[in-house]
């Protein structure tokens, strides 16, 4: 076509001087740095970085494809625009087929640009594949189980206490996967009912979790840190909500936290004679969808993760007394399983050392006094559709002020 209509041309330059405008005044700086809790251009691994130079490649190619298609466009839009209304009116020029050799040069181009792509796409497959030839003597492994809506992770190498007798069983725990910095991690994933994804941005990801079908990746974190996983396939009312959190930590750490994990739950002796009861508040009113973690954990996780290794300087034994009681009375243990407390129930997390957790409810909310009462009380109202919140329905089960906050004594002290 010889001329460009410049009605075309005017709307090219609206729509670029809208984008302009709207980058200008919408431009902040947090959101270019990219670095959000489930960030992808945040690499803390050896595969999450191989994804992300992948990435990179990519981009490259595409932008490059982009300034010479874009700069071919704007050049021909400019050199053969209309320049009076005749020309406007003018008809098309005859139109014919484009140079063999222009032709034949984007073809070979085009199959170019696919080969810078496939080469570093196709290694990256092989490597993040398998834990590498020459790594694999040093990886652990663990069994990530996907259920609606929470993570079950498996330690088959550590055989832990079921009771003082001296029965064993692989170590597990729920929603909070802990792991030595600076080792690979072979992960196999299972589900239990529909199609889930394991996905941690910053050290790798995603795979599938497939019903009946065996699957496994690797994944490795440079150092210690605190890292942010999430579901990444639609399945079911509470897919965006069903997380869970990777903890790295130093040989040294890990093997303390290990130690303290495959021992029976903490037990808190009752005191002979227990006082009075105090006064019990009620627990405030929430908001739809409020965040329930605080800025503190925010800041720094992996310090508050820490801080809740520790036993808490005030608590009370009679209180937690009463919340083991109510823990069995209100049938918490058909669901859960709290190793040398007698509860071993299968179809909920394991909550044997659930006070060393930081968060409640699959990664949603922190795990303190305020937030775990609130789960304790309405769990429909902070995760829709969960499992626990249709047993308090088909049970009839409903928690006063005090035995909340029982309950919520006895569980912060399985540390």
């Amino acid at each position: 076509m010889r001329f460009v209509p410049s009605s075309l041309v005017r709307g090219g330059r609206f729509l670029a001087a809208l984008a302009g405008l709207l980058l200008l005044s919408g431009c902040d700086f947090n959101f270019w740095r990219m670095d959000g809790h489930q960030s992808t251009m945040t690499a803390e691994g050896p595969v999450a970085r191989s994804q992300l130079d992948l990435f990179y490649v990519t981009c490259w190619v595409t932008l490059v494809i982009f300034i010479l298609v874009g700069g071919v466009l704007a050049y021909t839009m400019w050199r053969f625009r209309a320049r009076t209304e005749a020309d406007e009116r003018a008809a098309p020029p005859p139109q014919s087929h484009g140079n063999p050799l222009v032709e034949i040069g984007l073809i070979g181009a085009s199959v170019l640009a696919l080969v810078i792509i496939a080469v570093p796409t196709l290694t990256a497959i092989w490597y993040t594949h398998d834990v590498p030839e020459a790594e694999k003597k040093n990886a652990y492994e663990v069994t990530a189980t996907g259920y609606q809506w929470w993570f079950k992770f498996e330690y088959p190498a550590e055989q832990a206490a079921v009771d003082a007798a001296g029965a064993k069983t692989p170590l597990v725990t729920g929603n909070e996967l802990v792991i030595p910095a600076g080792r690979p991690i072979r992960i196999n994933v299972r589900t239990v009912d529909v199609i889930h994804s394991f996905w941690v941005p910053k050290l790798g990801g995603k795979i599938d979790m497939i019903p009946n079908r065996a699957n496994f990746f690797w994944l490795q974190a440079d150092k210690p840190g605190y890292f942010w996983g999430q579901c990444a396939e639609y399945c079911g009312d509470s897919h965006a909500v069903m997380r869970f959190r990777v903890i790295a930590l130093d040989e040294k750490d890990f093997a303390a936290w290990k130690e303290k994990q495959l021992a029976l739950a903490r037990s808190v002796a009752a005191p002979a004679a227990p006082g009075a009861a105090a006064p019990v508040a009620a627990l405030r009113a929430f908001k739809t969808n409020e965040v329930g973690v605080s800025a503190a954990f925010d800041r720094n996780p992996l310090e508050a993760w820490r801080a809740r290794q520790v036993v808490e300087k005030d608590e009370n034994p009679a209180l937690i007394a009463q919340g083991r009681e109510l823990f069995a009375a209100k049938t918490c243990n058909a669901c859960h399983s709290v190793r040398g407390h007698g509860a071993m129930g299968v179809q909920g997390p394991d909550l044997t050392h659930f006070g060393a957790r930081t968060t409640v409810g699959a990664g949603l909310i922190e795990n303190n006094p305020e937030q775990l009462r609130r789960w304790l009380r309405d769990p429909e109202s902070v995760k829709p559709g969960n499992k626990m919140a249709k047993a308090y329905r088909d049970n009839k089960i409903s928690l006063s002020d005090a035995e909340q906050v029982a309950l919520t004594a006895y569980l912060l002290s399985l540390k």
